[in-house]
């Protein structure tokens, strides 16, 4: 981080604190809307909400281990045109990578946003959030923030976090405007602000912050976080390639898929307004069914699953951020995460990118680079 802040809990504590903070934002007029993760209603789940009335931030939840939908999404409609004033925007270091991507594809701007980004704890997949919070008791995310700093990995009746929380090498934000950290920080007492672009400097100088250096285990809990979560993955990934490393492999890991397409609508960087799965090359008529069952003697139906998953990760490879909401909107439980980001790594390590980690770093395939791929590709002079 660039400047940073320790900004002291009010007696409210954590929740209260950065409704606080917010509510400072709206009120000095440094932003004109704040979209953050907020409970519906004492009782209700947590959503992305667009708040332009400070009164209204008292239900904000940052780090509620619920994660709906990957808000790049949402992003993309607020910034695509000139809302007419800056809105603050609150979202996962995976959300974050996934807007830049969007921005690099002409998808969305920065422009009128201050990006927040926050240090991910992780999150449970819908329906286990729905069974662990079920009651949505007072002080769940405050119970489950100070479980997951202590290192713990399982909570109640065993559930853990999601396979893509837990695969994940990007636990703080990069590249945001400012940030909020709780990893390495006493957040029974403070949390750390920081600012990483002019933009966000602008928010600590407003909010009057006196600045200072980060706890100095910070880096020590970060650097620990991320190796654990890395030998995971890696373990993911081999596991997976075994899975998947034939095309009956591959047609067996996908079996269960019926061409529902949440996947894609879930996906924050499949981005196509009008998907070719969804048009008439797809829309088959009946005779072409009897004769490609007639051809092998049976078909399996729904037809153009495996065809339709390998296209999505040609298609979408070089920009997927692993956020796993693949996964997480399949109603039969494929674990598509798993798949998409083990292909995904890859498709990146070979063209030395990282999708989201910096606006300047041009998308694979859209730029010509003469010496690309020398080891795979025989360049004849």
């Amino acid at each position: 981080m660039a400047k940073t802040a320790l900004y002291n809990l009010t007696d409210g504590g954590l929740q209260a604190s950065l409704a606080s903070l917010f509510r400072s934002m709206l009120e000095q007029g440094l932003v004109s809307a704040v979209m953050a993760p907020m409970r519906l209603s004492p009782g209700g789940g947590v959503m992305q909400t667009l708040v332009t009335d400070p009164a209204q931030m008292d239900m904000i939840d940052l780090f509620a281990p619920s994660f709906p939908l990957n808000a790049a999404r949402l992003v993309s409609r607020l910034s695509k045109k000139p809302t007419g004033g800056t809105v603050a925007v609150v979202l996962r270091p995976c959300e974050i990578r996934a807007h830049v991507e969007l921005v690099k594809l002409k998808q969305g701007s920065i422009d009128d946003l201050i990006v927040v980004g926050i240090d991910c704890p992780g999150a449970f997949n819908n329906a286990d959030y729905g069974k662990i919070a079920a009651d949505e008791r007072a002080g769940f995310t405050d119970t489950f923030l100070s479980a997951v700093l202590s290192g713990e990995t399982s909570f109640e009746n065993g559930l853990q976090l999601s396979t893509a929380c837990r695969a994940c090498v990007h636990p703080v934000p990069h590249g945001a405007d400012v940030s909020i950290g709780i990893f390495g920080i006493d957040i029974d007492k403070q949390f750390l602000l920081g600012a990483e672009t002019e933009k966000g400097e602008g928010i600590l100088d407003a909010l009057g912050l006196s600045v200072t250096e980060a706890p100095d285990k910070r880096d020590a809990v970060i650097e620990s976080l991320i190796a654990t979560r890395e030998t995971f993955r890696n373990e993911m990934f081999e596991a997976t390639h075994e899975k998947t490393d034939t095309p009956e492999k591959l047609a067996n890991y996908l079996s269960g898929c019926i061409n529902c397409y949440n996947c894609r609508v879930a996906c924050p960087v499949c981005y196509c307004r009008e998907c070719v799965f969804v048009t008439d090359v797809f829309d088959h008529d009946p005779y072409q069914y009897l004769r490609w069952a007639r051809r092998k003697g049976k078909i399996r139906m729904p037809t153009d699953t495996v065809f339709y998953h390998i296209t999505r990760m040609a298609h979408i490879s070089t920009a997927c951020v692993a956020c796993g909401q693949c996964s997480n909107a399949c109603p039969n439980d494929i674990s598509l995460m798993e798949l998409f980001s083990m292909t995904a790594h890859a498709t990146q390590a070979a063209f030395d990118y990282e999708a989201g980690r910096s606006l300047t770093d041009d998308p694979p395939l859209s730029v010509f680079k003469e010496n690309e791929l020398a080891d795979v590709v025989e360049v004849k002079h």
